[in-house]
Order: C-alpha cells, then sequence, then structure tokens
C-alpha cells in the first residue's frame, strides 16, 4: 500500500500530464522511494482528453489512478473525491500544470513521518519564488490575496493560497466535509478548520513557468477567493459570538 496518495485535480492539462507523472515518479525513484507513492487524477470531464492521456499512461503505471467527473466541477470537490478515494496515511495535492515542483514531494513525505500534521511548499519563505506566475497582474493578485488570508484567518503559514500541499488523511478528511465544492483555494478552507494545535511546517517552493496550456488564476478567480475568505471570517466572528 502507498504510503501517499498525491491528488491532481485537472482541466485541460493534456499536453501537461505525460511530464507530470514522469516527475513524480522519478523523484521517488531519486530518493529510494518509488513504492511510496500513488497519484490520483481527477478530472473534469476535460475537453482536450486530459482523462484519456492520463488513462493510456495508467495502462502501464499501475502508480496512477484516473477519476473521471461527468457533470461535477469544482477545485474542491476534485479534491475531496481524490482524499476519500484514498487509503494511504497521508495525503497531498499539487496542481497538474507542471507549476509546481514534485522533487519536493519525498521531503514533504519524510516531513510528515516525522511528525508534522501538514506540510506547505510556500513561495514565500527563504529559498522559495513566486516568479513563475505569468504576469504582474497575477503576482499581485497572489501577493495580496495571501497577505489577506494571513491576516484574516491567523493562520500559521506565509502561503495559505498554495496550491501544493501535504497532510495526513484524518486532517483531510475532517476538514473535507465542510469544504464548499465549487472553492478554489482548498487549503485556505482546510485551514480554518484544522485544530489550532496541528503542527505545520513549510518547505521552499520555486514556482516555475507554465510550459502548455493557459493559466486558470485571474480576476474572476481572485474575487471567489474572496468571497470564500469573507465567508469564513462571517463564520469565525459568529463562532465567537456564541
Amino acid at each position: 500500500m502507498p504510503r501517499l496518495s498525491l491528488v491532481v485535480p485537472v482541466y485541460n492539462e493534456a499536453a501537461n500530464v505525460p511530464a507530470l507523472v514522469q516527475g513524480v515518479e522519478a523523484a521517488f525513484n531519486k530518493a529510494g522511494q518509488g513504492q511510496a507513492w500513488e497519484m490520483i487524477i481527477v478530472d473534469d470531464n476535460s475537453p482536450d482528453g486530459t482523462a484519456e492521456v492520463a488513462r493510456a499512461i495508467a495502462a502501464t503505471n499501475r502508480q496512477l489512478r484516473v477519476i473521471k467527473r461527468i457533470g461535477r466541477r469544482g477545485l474542491s470537490s476534485a479534491v475531496m473525491e481524490g482524499f476519500l478515494s484514498s487509503s494511504a496515511p497521508y495525503v497531498a495535492v499539487m496542481d497538474g500544470d507542471g507549476q509546481h515542483d514534485e522533487a519536493l514531494l519525498p521531503t514533504m513525505l519524510e516531513r510528515l513521518e516525522n511528525g508534522a500534521d501538514a506540510v506547505v511548499a510556500s513561495r514565500y519563505v527563504k529559498g522559495g519564488s513566486a516568479a513563475g506566475l505569468s504576469n504582474g497582474l497575477r503576482q499581485a493578485l497572489s501577493a495580496l490575496g495571501t497577505k489577506m488570508t494571513v491576516i484574516v484567518l491567523n493562520v500559521k503559514t506565509s502561503d495559505p493560497m498554495s496550491g501544493f500541499f501535504a497532510i495526513r488523511r484524518p486532517l483531510a478528511e475532517q476538514a473535507a466535509t465542510a469544504l464548499r465544492g465549487r472553492g478554489f483555494k482548498v487549503l485556505v478552507d482546510i485551514l480554518a478548520r484544522v485544530p489550532r494545535s496541528t503542527q505545520l511546517v513549510e518547505v521552499p517552493l520555486v514556482f516555475r513557468n507554465r510550459l502548455h496550456g493557459e493559466s486558470k488564476l485571474g480576476p474572476r478567480v481572485f474575487l471567489e477567493a474572496l468571497v470564500q475568505l469573507s465567508l469564513l471570517l462571517f463564520k469565525r466572528l459568529q463562532q465567537k459570538k456564541q
């Protein structure tokens, strides 16, 4: 049984999936942990054939599983399905566009096995970088959203907007019951709901340039994340009044 299930929610990432699978496999093999992982690709019925590309790889790679969803959309709900299909003690989430460094995964697993409850790959710690964000607008939106989240939710990470993290599966399942299906920032929702005693550590992430396809982060996503953050803040204020 794998020790880590890597959940990768995707939409129109057919050109990026082969390199992603190869990169994850190479990272664990290099670390001497070739059997430690499985990857669960959750595809929202991408019109570019992402699921079919992934299934072709899975036909010869038993560590890859593919979930194709018809009639269900949304990043958070895709991640939830991945979490709930795992039997590993730890789960991780990363984007399918190649901008996250899969070489960090063995280190993140090691941190969990050494006692951490959650590990966040952060662009905003020493050694990290957000340079791979495609333009100044994306960089500004990301930085603003990060600062707002840290202040409003008082979370214990420098990068609560990160899409690359690993966590103990029981904690992930506990938080998954409260996730909003169409939410865009899964980590924000999780951090707002796990106990304050959660042991969280960070590893530096150099955010890479996207090689294929188009980014899904723009003003609309930022506004939806802002609404998500406002709802979480409202719930916290209501809980304090009770």
